[in-house]
């Protein structure tokens, strides 16, 4: 039987201190490398764990509020336990954007909700052998969101020309989506 301190068992544990939509602190806790945990989050967004889907939404939204990322790569945190775990792309998916008064809002497949800003800018990069954009938006701390195809689009769509880019605004900042070909 499982420890119940340790592991996916101290993982869930941790992550329920946190209430509603909160986020348990992270950054505050600076526990030893435990080791790795077999626990990947694919390029399309899947969280897998030992070669299967992690099925329940909750529960990835669950371990994705101990979730964190330094220097050596991505951990899922406990105040006692830091477990490596696999990230092929960006940890999370922006699936959804509204527009609250000049502000763009973003919503991950994890419920989180982003408003686009300084603190949260939106990238682009460009793919300088395919010119396939990458767009992207900041979440917490140093975890991203890629934004998904068919919001992307919709943020073209609602883009203004501004000197050969494709910009749009939010919360009084301006991002560019790319030049204008």
């Amino acid at each position: 039987m499982d420890n119940p301190k340790s592991g996916l068992n101290a993982v869930a544990e941790a992550a329920k201190q946190a209430p509603g939509n909160g986020l348990p602190p992270v950054h505050l806790w600076h526990p030893e490398h435990c080791g790795d945990i077999d626990i990947v989050i694919r390029a399309n967004g899947v969280w897998m764990h030992e070669g299967s889907p992690i099925g329940r939404k909750e529960l990835v939204r669950l371990f994705s509020t101990v979730l964190r990322k330094d220097p050596d790569g991505y951990h899922m945190v406990t105040p006692v336990e830091k477990l490596k775990i696999t990230v092929e792309d960006l940890p999370f998916r922006a699936v959804a954007m509204r527009r609250d008064g000049d502000a763009l809002i973003f919503t991950t497949d994890v419920s989180d909700e982003v408003r686009a800003s300084e603190a949260d800018p939106i990238v682009v990069e460009t793919d300088p052998t395919t010119g396939e954009p990458a767009p992207r938006i900041h979440v917490r701390r140093d975890l991203w969101a890629r934004i998904a195809r068919s919001v992307f689009y919709e943020m073209v769509e609602m883009a203004q020309e501004v000197d050969g880019r494709l910009v749009v605004r939010s919360g009084g900042q301006i991002f560019s989506l790319g030049a204008v070909t």
